[in-house]
């Protein structure tokens, strides 16, 4: 379901983002890096379930035009 892939989303942006501090209050490159990473990927199933989104829309309308 899309809004499942936006809130894993959210959620892989907002561990991310916290690693990613913590990684730079401490030092450590490759925990910042690891944050980084999951934000990006957070990012990515936000956008998936915006085409998802997209695609079930599209669908609808076609189903609906063929109804008529």
């Amino acid at each position: 379901m899309a809004l499942d892939d936006k809130l894993d989303g959210l959620k892989d942006e907002a561990a991310g983002k916290t690693k990613e501090v913590y990684g730079k209050v401490t030092g450590d490159a490759e925990t910042e890096a690891e944050g980084k990473a999951q934000g990006l990927i957070g990012k990515a199933k936000e956008k998936l379930g915006d085409v998802k989104d997209a695609a079930s829309d599209l669908v609808e309308d076609v189903k609906e035009k063929f109804d008529k």
